[in-house]
């Protein structure tokens, strides 16, 4: 699997960033930087802000306030970051197909274009489901097909929202390797997930957002053996958070 192309996106700086609607903060203050290395888990309980903090960082939304600063300025294109979301939209088109056209738009054309399908659905493990409709396929099966078509283009980051919410079990596992592949790959990983256990499997690091806040930044292990805040060791409990 080739690396990704282009300029480096990384580090991420994000430097108080805030978002509101009507006067009503939904994220507040948020400063942190990305590197290169780990994968990168944002976690907290539902509200927190965690999708939203995704498509500001991603460029879908403007911020009320602060900044996101790539190294390179940021932008779309081979090299850049892309966003899976929890829920896909497939083309209606065939399983190849939506990757062709993913990686036709970024400029691929003829035997190279080819080449990077046949690589995104090898990873996915979705060779066999090539001409299927992609409509068709099952909710993981979809999940699998929305990173590879992302990551055929060859993001320097791959932002994914909840990849798993939807799936059951078989299917988690599934799309968790296919993560871990693509992290090996070279692609940043920056996702959300509300499954504790997902995040000790997945994480290198933790972001841990309450009430639109980042009241945690660090080391996976460290944020699970020795959480900072009372917030965090009672999400971590598993308690109610208000």
């Amino acid at each position: 699997m080739s690396a990704p192309s282009g300029p480096d996106l990384l580090p991420l700086r994000v430097s108080e960033l805030s978002y509101a609607v009507k006067g009503a903060p939904l994220l507040d203050r948020v400063s942190f930087t990305l590197d290169r290395g780990s994968r990168t888990v944002i976690l907290g309980p539902n509200g927190a802000g965690k999708s939203l903090l995704l498509r500001l960082c991603h460029g879908l939304l403007s911020p009320t306030l602060g900044r996101v600063d790539w190294n390179d300025g940021g932008g779309c294109g081979p090299g850049r970051h892309a966003m899976v979301f929890q829920r896909p939209v497939m083309l209606r088109r065939s399983v190849a197909a939506n990757v062709e056209y993913a990686v036709g738009c970024h400029g691929l054309a003829g035997a190279a274009r080819q080449q990077r399908v046949e690589e995104a659905l090898l990873l996915g493990g979705l060779t066999a489901l090539g001409g299927q409709p992609a409509r068709v396929l099952s909710g993981g099966e979809q999940q699998r097909l929305a990173i590879v078509r992302a990551w055929a283009c060859r993001p320097s980051v791959l932002f994914l929202d909840e990849p798993t919410a939807n799936l059951d079990p078989a299917a988690t596992g599934i799309v968790e390797r296919l993560i871990a592949g693509i992290d090996a790959s070279g692609t940043k990983i920056v996702m959300t997930t509300h499954d504790l256990g997902q995040a000790r499997r997945l994480a290198g690091d933790v972001l841990f957002l309450y009430r639109g806040r980042l009241l945690e930044r660090g080391p996976a292990e460290a944020f699970f053996t020795g959480p900072a805040t009372a917030e965090a060791r009672a999400f971590i409990a598993g308690g109610l958070l208000w």
